[in-house]
């Protein structure tokens, strides 16, 4: 039955391990042009090189103190890889090529990226999970360009999107196919019924995010497994399952999107790092 959300068994399954894959899940056509619509934005939007900003997920934090980062979250914005830049501080090729991702708002600002977001079948999905007001919080269009595609360390989302009750999902797409030697996503299953260690919030003058850690010891890695994807797959994450992504240093990009999305009734706390002030929040 056309957007009938979850079958049982996926619901079960998706329960049981904090994510559920789900295959041939958008159009290849419809990804294509997502991809296509992504990179003529890093052609536009890619700032020269004394402008570029650095996303870094491997622990490093230098991002987190910059008002382009801290202001993104009602914006489309660039950021570049780490590596990207040669040992004189230069970007070793064209900016758009440098790109880690985009963010953090083009399902709201860009129609190409609102209509890939914004689907009867995405919604089915959210009722199925029960989430009673699904609103869209964030959007990244992750680059992970050959060679130079930083890894992502193991983490929660909400970590970084805290609301009361946790509620935060993420709906990750493979836009180009995600292998391990490109750097695919890792996931622990179960892991999403472990407690969440950290959570970053804004300092007390909004000027950097900072990170509570409440618990310092690191996740068991034993049991990851890889979630090797074909484009179009869709990859439906608990806000609490520990994932991550290793480097890419293949010669194939393995770009993807991914959609943040919360429940509108639960509160979303308002010294969390992205917030919209004139961006209202809304649902599919």
């Amino acid at each position: 039955m056309p957007n009938a959300g979850l079958s049982a068994a996926q619901l079960a399954s998706y329960q049981e391990h904090g994510f559920l894959v789900i295959e041939d899940f958008a159009d290849s056509a419809n990804c294509l042009r997502l991809r296509e619509r992504a990179l003529q934005l890093a052609v536009e939007l890619a700032p020269a090189n004394d402008e570029a900003v650095v996303f870094r997920a491997d622990g490093a934090s230098e991002h987190t103190s910059n008002e382009t980062f801290l202001s993104s979250g009602e914006a489309i914005r660039c950021f570049f890889e780490h590596a990207a830049f040669g040992a004189d501080g230069r970007l070793q090729t064209a900016p758009h090529l440098c790109l880690n991702k985009l963010g953090h708002a083009m399902h709201d600002l860009d129609p190409v990226f609102d209509r890939f977001s914004r689907t009867a079948k995405l919604s089915a999905i959210a009722q199925s999970l029960s989430i009673a007001k699904p609103q869209l919080l964030q959007s990244m269009y992750i680059f992970k360009n050959p060679r130079i595609g930083g890894e992502v360390t193991l983490h929660q989302d909400h970590t970084y999107l805290w609301t009361e009750p946790r509620s935060v999902t993420g709906f990750w797409f493979a836009i180009d196919d995600a292998t391990k030697a490109n750097g695919c996503m890792w996931a622990l299953p179960g892991g999403h019924r472990l407690p969440v260690k950290a959570r970053s919030r804004l300092n007390a003058q909004r000027t950097a995010a900072v990170l509570d850690v409440f618990d310092p010891l690191p996740f068991p890695t034993d049991g990851l497994v890889p979630l090797e994807a074909k484009r179009g797959t869709l990859v439906v994450l608990d806000g609490a399952v520990p994932h991550l992504s290793g480097p890419n240093l293949s010669e194939h990009p393995r770009h993807a999107y991914t959609l943040h999305i919360i429940d509108g009734s639960a509160r979303y706390l308002d010294d969390n790092w992205l917030q919209r002030p004139r961006l209202p929040l809304r649902g599919f």
